[in-house]
Formats: structure tokens, C-alpha cells, sequence
């Protein structure tokens, strides 16, 4: 898939092709120079395939820490561009590692002034077949440092490593956004919010007090990491399918009242998430062809529905590493939008990038060859303001200012925006975004302050929008107070209610 991603993205960039910066397929017989450091466990062998690969292994007297090796990229070269990494990799053995991203490691280190970062994908543990690894990163302007991991990391086992390549993309067209873009709607813009177990009186509330044009309308069962749909019985899933679209049709009329174009998300998939929140679409063929059935129902369901916007294929999709013979995200939401495409021609299509629906992550996703497709992002940056609090992250961190050692107010967020708005004008596609927010004990008012830039720079680049969210859990929620331990609604209008509904006033 990789080449032929690569090679989509060039012709439309209409740009040169990506410029390889490191290949090792570690055949030569100095094939660890360059390479470092020297560390037991790690030698080159011979595969049963004959060829020459890369063999890291830890032994259970390893303990903590890691073992592999690092190779240093041309930083010069490298400086505000975007890599494309890519490997093979096999694995036998490896002990289940204390977090997500440990295990075994196809990961680049970047050092910058405004922190490090740590990009890779987090793959299986256990033992598996070679398997295609691949994933896109930015590195900043100013990074000082990028070097190449590969390795173990807190666990035992013995991982290989085959055909690592990095290469480095073309730098986006600087052509204006177009001015006729696809957006599904006949709205200036859709202006709304994400919504949870809402009744038909919080819904004519929305529209017709609010006034808002929008809700992304979760199909979400359970809670979020785990969820029954982890289970994986498809019988149990059908089950509480069908009772979600049932109560969405039946609402459907009240939307009309309220004014209430609806999205349609696929908030959890067939299969649910394993340990690591891989989407287990990307473990197991049943649950890729009951996807495409699932979306084949809705689509037949709803495609006269006056008042669907469109689909949102899957909420925050994360691949890992697929074996051979599932497909990717990237060919299963093509496979996907052809099917809805092809049962109704009218709804839009929304897609939102692997990993996590990030907006950095959009460039992992080539726009999809199919007509009436929107693109999505999520903007929880920086993290560690917007989830305080939440799942015992630390608490009393204010914006604008200094966190994680970087200082962030409206042109720091605007520049992480950036690749969407380079996305946009290079491929000339409509964004949404389909979540944001910030949480409501955020101190002194710097969640109003927060929610208020990240507003502005999406009214400024006419993107559709919704906010996270409408009477769901009270953390996100704008009629709640300051107070972490209040759970009441707020007897007055806080400041973040009141800055949605004047952006909502706005709407046709």
C-alpha cells in the first residue's frame, strides 16, 4: 500500500517524488555502521527467506529500559518537512509491556526547543508474521535532533526489522484555498456539537434556543477505553446497533423542528478496541466485513433521511499494523465510501485520519477517490492542558502560557492547525472538525480563553465545526461550572456556554 500511497499523494501535489533520506535492508556486510550503540542482543541474521535482516532480542534478566539501536537523520534536510516511515517487522515472544507505546520500537526521537517527541506506531506484542509498518511525522522548524529506534522497550522477546526506509515528502503547493469546495450542505456554515444521550427536548433546546445548525450524533456502546463491543460478539453488537438506529430515526423528525443537520458517527466499531485502543477492525477479517455491512445498513436506512448531513465512517480510527490480508485504514475507508457512494449518491462522507483523527495525522490519509467526501480532524493541543484532571492527569494548568515547557496562546495553535489549512488548499477539500474542547475546571477562565482561539482560527479558515459536547459527561460540558466536584448544572450562563451560543446566533 505504501508506494502506492506515496505515489497518489505526489501526482496530487503535482510535486517531485519523495526523497529517500535512509534505506537499510541490512543485506551488506557492514550493515550495523552508522548504527548505534554496540548493545548485546542485537546482531544481524539471516531469515529463513534468505535474506539478511536486523535481530533484537531481551532476555527476562533485562528488566526495564531498552534494547536496539538508533541512526541519526541529516537534521538540515529534514528541518519543516514531513517524513514517511516505513519497515518490516516480525516479533516472537514479547512479553505484554506496561503501556501502549512500549514494546517493540519503530520510532523517531525529535528534539526541539518545545519539547520532545516520540512518534512511531504502537505495535502488538506477542509473536506475529512480518508485518508492514508505516506511519507519517512532521518534524518542527526549529528541531535540533532526529535519530531513527529500533528496538525493545520494558519488555522480553525478540523483534526483526526489515526494509526501514525514510523518506522525506514534498513540500505542499501554495495555492489559495479553492472557492468552490464539496461541503454536503447548503449551510453558510454547520456550527453544533457532539452529542451523547440526548432527549427530544434537549435536541428542539439546541436548535431553537441555541440556535444551533449541528450535531455529530455518537453511536457509542460503553465507555471509553473499554467497551462491550470489546468482546467482539457481533450478535450482542447487531443488537445494540439496531436499537441506536432505531431511537436516531426516531428522532430524526424533532431534528427537523430544531434545525439540526445530523452526522452520523460511527463512534464504536464492530469489534470494538483491544489494550493498546487499536481499532480490532485491524486484527480480525470479521470485523472489516461487518463494517462494511454496518455501513451498508445505514446507508440503505437513511439515504432519503432529509436531515443526515452525512457518515462519519469511524470516530478516532488507530491501525497499528495490520497483518497481511486485512487492509489499512486507508484502503478500508476507500472500500467503505464506495459502498455508502454506491447506495446513496447525496450524504457526505466524513473521514477522519489515522491515528486518533489528529491534525498532524491528516497527511497519513490520501484524499479518497470517491466524490462528496469531507475530511475531520480533533483538536485536544495542547493535551495536557485540555484533559487535566482527567484519567489522574495533573490539574491547575492555565492558558495562555508555558506548558510542557512551550509557551502557548492563538498563534501557537494556529501553527499546529497549519497542516490542516496545507492539507485543504493542497487537495482543495472541506474540513471539519468534529471535536474540540477544553476542560471545564481549566483554571481561571482559561478554558473560555482556549475554546475562544481555537474558535476564531476555525471561523477564520470556514471550517464546519463541532464542539465536544452537548449534555454527555459534565468534564466537557459549557452549562457546568469551574467546580471539579459540582455536578450540577450552573444556576447562571458560564462564559463557555455563552461564547458557543454567540458563534451558534450566527447560523441561518
Amino acid at each position: 500500500m505504501g508506494a502506492v500511497v506515496l505515489t497518489l499523494a505526489c501526482n496530487l501535489m503535482a510535486v517531485d517524488p519523495p526523497r529517500t533520506v535512509l534505506s537499510a535492508d541490512f543485506e551488506a556486510g557492514d550493515a550495523l555502521t552508522g548504527w548505534g550503540p554496540a548493545q548485546d542482543g542485537v546482531r544481524i541474521v539471516t531469515d529463513d527467506a534468505g535474506s539478511r535482516v536486523l535481530l533484537v532480542e531481551r532476555a527476562a534478566e533485562t528488566g526495564q529500559g531498552s534494547t536496539g539501536v538508533r541512526r541519526e537523520l541529516p537534521i538540515e534536510e529534514l528541518r519543516g518537512r514531513r517524513l514517511v516511515c516505513t519497515a518490516r517487522v516480525k516479533a516472537e515472544d514479547v512479553a505484554k509491556p506496561p503501556h501502549p507505546w512500549s514494546g517493540v520500537k519503530f520510532m523517531v526521537h525529535i528534539a526541539a526547543p518545545g519539547g520532545d517527541q516520540w512518534p512511531q506506531r504502537d505495535l502488538p506484542f506477542g509473536t506475529f508474521d512480518w508485518r508492514e509498518v508505516r506511519y507519517i511525522t512532521a518534524v518542527p522548524d526549529d528541531a535540533t535532533k532526529v535519530e531513527l529506534v529500533l528496538g525493545l522497550e520494558s519488555t522480553t522477546g525478540r523483534a526483526w526489522f526489515d526494509d526501514v526506509s525514510i523518506a522525506v515528502l514534498p513540500t505542499p503547493d501554495e495555492r489559495p484555498a479553492p472557492t468552490e469546495v464539496y461541503t454536503g450542505h447548503s449551510q453558510p456554515r454547520l456550527r453544533g456539537a457532539m452529542i451523547g444521550q440526548v432527549t427530544a427536548d434537549d435536541l428542539l433546546e439546541f436548535g431553537l434556543r441555541w440556535k444551533a445548525n449541528h450535531v455529530r450524533w455518537q453511536l457509542t456502546w460503553g465507555g471509553f477505553p473499554r467497551s462491550p463491543a470489546d468482546k467482539g460478539d457481533l450478535a450482542a453488537y447487531d443488537k445494540w446497533l439496531n436499537g441506536e438506529l432505531d431511537r436516531l430515526q426516531s428522532l430524526l423528525p424533532v431534528c427537523e423542528r430544531a434545525g439540526l443537520m445530523v452526522l452520523i458517527d460511527l463512534h464504536t466499531p464492530p469489534g470494538g478496541r483491544d489494550d493498546r485502543n487499536v481499532c480490532m477492525l485491524f486484527e480480525d477479517k470479521a470485523y472489516q466485513e461487518k463494517f462494511l455491512e454496518v455501513w451498508r445498513r445505514i446507508a440503505e436506512r437513511f439515504r432519503d433521511a432529509k436531515m443526515v448531513w452525512g457518515y462519519d465512517l469511524v470516530n478516532e480510527p488507530v491501525e497499528g499494523a495490520p497483518p497481511d490480508g486485512l487492509l489499512g485504514w486507508q484502503d478500508l475507508a476507500q472500500k467503505a465510501a464506495e459502498l455508502v457512494r454506491s447506495i446513496d449518491p447525496q450524504h457526505a462522507i466524513i473521514v477522519e485520519p489515522e491515528p486518533w483523527g489528529g491534525l498532524d495525522a491528516l497527511w497519513n490519509l490520501v484524499p479518497l477517490t470517491v466524490a462528496g467526501v469531507v475530511y475531520s480532524v480533533h483538536m485536544y493541543v495542547p493535551h495536557q492542558f485540555t484533559h487535566q484532571g482527567v484519567y489522574d492527569s495533573p490539574v491547575g494548568i492555565g492558558y495562555p502560557g508555558d506548558i510542557a515547557g512551550k509557551h502557548w496562546d492563538r498563534d501557537a495553535l494556529r501553527k499546529v492547525f497549519q497542516p490542516v489549512v496545507d492539507y485543504q488548499r493542497t487537495f482543495g477539500v472541506r474540513i471539519y472538525v468534529g471535536e474540540f474542547s477544553a476542560i471545564r475546571w481549566a483554571p481561571d477562565d482559561s478554558a473560555y480563553r482556549y475554546l475562544s482561539d481555537v474558535i476564531d482560527i476555525l471561523e477564520e479558515n470556514g471550517w464546519d465545526w463541532a464542539y465536544h459536547a452537548f449534555r454527555e459527561w459534565n468534564g466537557w460540558s459549557v452549562e457546568h461550572g469551574p467546580d471539579k466536584d459540582d455536578n450540577e448544572r450552573s444556576p447562571t450562563e458560564t462564559g463557555r456556554e455563552r461564547l458557543l451560543r454567540s458563534w451558534y446566533a450566527k447560523n441561518q
